[in-house]
């Protein structure tokens, strides 16, 4: 009886240390910098310009080597791999002369995509698509899985297989920030 006692009293006292923490961030104590050491050997994992290009086009067996190759040799390199796996996982591309709403046929949309970078405009709207500009960046508000599906899919008018051109994720669950770092507040 007495070790439970003592148990309840160790408890309650860590307890009260606990609550009588301050979270307090106004401290006058003064975190030191951590310098940053660049030096060593450091290989490149993973690249993800366009979010999903990489995981539906390239396949299994060579994801590790497109990860790897530096973007101006992934056209090169792998266009052909996109453009039989888009040809093979998409109806909108089953007929010679198909083309996106882009007006891109298979062989040239997929060279766009195999080249995975996301595009950043200096000067213009800076948007993967508004209707008007196309993958001249990515507003933190663009839904760009459904602009990649409507591109795969949808055929010349965004039409062809409606069931498979839309996430029907049409929007954030919050409202964006409209001061940097712009996103939205978290739960």
């Amino acid at each position: 009886m007495k070790i439970f006692k003592i148990k309840y009293i160790a408890i309650a006292a860590l307890s009260l240390f606990i609550m009588s923490c301050s979270n307090n961030d106004d401290s006058d104590v003064t975190m030191a910098p951590i310098a940053t050491d660049f030096s060593g050997s450091f290989a490149q994992k993973d690249q993800l310009g366009r979010p999903a290009v990489n995981t539906v086009f390239v396949s299994a067996a060579s994801k590790d080597e497109f990860n790897v190759t530096i973007p101006s040799q992934q056209g090169a390199k792998f266009q052909s791999m996109f453009e039989a796996n888009l040809t093979g996982l998409s109806p909108a591309y089953a007929n010679a002369g198909d083309a996106n709403a882009l007006g891109l046929d298979a062989a040239t949309f997929t060279g766009l995509l195999a080249t995975d970078v996301l595009n950043v405009s200096l000067d213009g709207t800076t948007t993967f698509y508004d209707g008007t500009n196309v993958l001249t960046g990515r507003a933190l508000a663009d839904d760009v899985i459904t602009v990649e599906l409507l591109l795969i899919f949808g055929g010349e008018d965004f039409s062809e297989n409606p069931t498979l051109s839309d996430d029907n994720v049409s929007s954030n669950d919050k409202d964006f920030s409209t001061s940097f770092p712009y996103l939205a507040s978290p739960w």
